[in-house]
């Protein structure tokens, strides 16, 4: 079995900028979890499946076409889990047809929660570093255009790595099959 997720990587700088604001909070997956945003969640998979989804992951990403991005200010999942982050202000439709898509596929993904596409910036800390991050980071903004998304598996020391990069090719402006 190998643990499988989805997600569209956020690019530098502000990559760089939303992991410090995990370290800053004191979150201990700051290192192991680069931002992102999650299109299909921590999933066990068995290695003789990946084949098909690697196959049904590039199919997706040839019917969606790149989509503009802005992520902005701070929102929290509090008091149901301990969680702050930053908000999509744009792309959030994109970002939901997209998950859908990828969880149509040959490894099916039943969800915990709504999807509810954001980039964590604390987790696992105490309530008074989850409203601190909140609060330091509540004005925050970035904008960048998502051409792909990324295959990453989780290592055996909990570091999630991209093992393979999915092109958007679709045509037109924004998610959707063209």
């Amino acid at each position: 079995m190998r643990t499988v997720g989805v997600s569209i990587a956020v690019p530098e700088p502000y990559f760089s900028q939303l992991r410090e604001m995990r370290r800053a909070a004191g979150d201990p997956q700051a290192d192991a979890v680069p931002p992102h945003v999650t299109l299909m969640p921590p999933t066990e998979v068995a290695e003789g499946l990946i084949p098909d989804f690697t196959t049904h992951l590039h199919d997706v990403a040839r019917d969606f076409a790149p989509f503009d991005m802005i992520l902005r200010g701070t929102g929290t999942f509090r008091p149901t889990s301990p969680v702050v982050f930053v908000q999509l202000a744009q792309g959030v439709d994109s970002c939901e047809q997209l998950e859908s898509a990828v969880r149509s596929g040959p490894i099916g993904r039943d969800l915990e929660f709504r999807y509810h596409p954001h980039v964590t910036i604390a987790h696992h800390v105490d309530d008074g570093a989850l409203t601190h991050a909140f609060e330091v980071n509540k004005h925050y903004e970035a904008a960048f255009t998502v051409s792909e998304f990324h295959l990453y598996f989780q290592e055996d020391d909990g570091v999630w790595s991209p093992v393979e990069s999915f092109t958007l090719q679709g045509r037109g402006s924004g998610a959707g099959v063209s």
